[in-house]
């Protein structure tokens, strides 16, 4: 039985995208790259030819901003974590402001990861929208185990990448969905070194000397 194949809406990437940059925002000005809002400023101004190249289907060009963004924001959410670790033995932020950078880093991590993986697993959604584009995805998902006449065409959205980066920097592993290729368990492998040095280190020596 042959299904119709429905284009996922790009929609909650680009909120996410726009949601990362405004919680870097949220760092104290001494552990953000530049000025607070340059990182969201920069981020707008890219989402402006991403969105358009997204409608004209030029969807190369898509796809080369959208890495050139995300790759922004990660690297500027890894400047502002080493920067947070070389302060804590100076003790150059209160409590509170450290609470606040770990939450705000947490979260952009989160984020960030959920975009790297619905933009790379299987190609991008693009080609995972094909009948077998699923074939080459990364993650294997409980709904690619147990297929039905019902769920046969499933494919991911943003929504369940979010999902899996959630768990991982939660749990420091992905839950119900196994890692399949390289790439994205090295990918994994960052992402829980990442959420593990800002709880650990960050959020637990905050609480210490509250």
């Amino acid at each position: 039985m042959n299904h119709p194949v429905l284009r996922e809406p790009r929609w909650p990437a680009f909120v996410a995208m726009l949601a990362a940059a405004g919680v870097y925002w949220a760092l104290p000005e001494p552990l953000s790259v530049g000025p607070g809002w340059l990182l969201l400023v920069i981020i707008v101004f890219l989402m402006i030819p991403i969105v358009i190249s997204a409608r004209q289907g030029h969807h190369h060009v898509t796809i080369i901003l959208t890495f050139i963004a995300n790759s922004v924001i990660g690297l500027a959410m890894i400047a502002s974590l080493v920067l947070l670790v070389q302060g804590l033995p100076r003790h150059l932020e209160t409590p509170r402001a450290l609470l606040r950078s770990a939450l705000s880093l947490w979260v952009t991590n989160i984020l960030i990861f959920a975009l790297w993986y619905w933009k790379l697993d299987g190609g991008g959604p693009l080609l995972r929208e094909n009948p077998s584009g699923m074939s080459k995805s990364s993650f294997l998902f409980p709904q690619l185990v147990n297929r039905g006449d019902s769920d046969e065409s499933w494919v991911p959205n943003f929504v369940d990448y979010l999902f899996l980066a959630f768990n991982t920097s939660t749990a420091f592993s992905p839950t119900d969905t196994a890692v399949l290729s390289r790439w994205a368990k090295l990918a994994t492998m960052l992402q829980s070194l990442i959420s593990l040095t800002i709880i650990a280190l960050l959020a637990a020596r905050a609480v210490n000397i509250l």
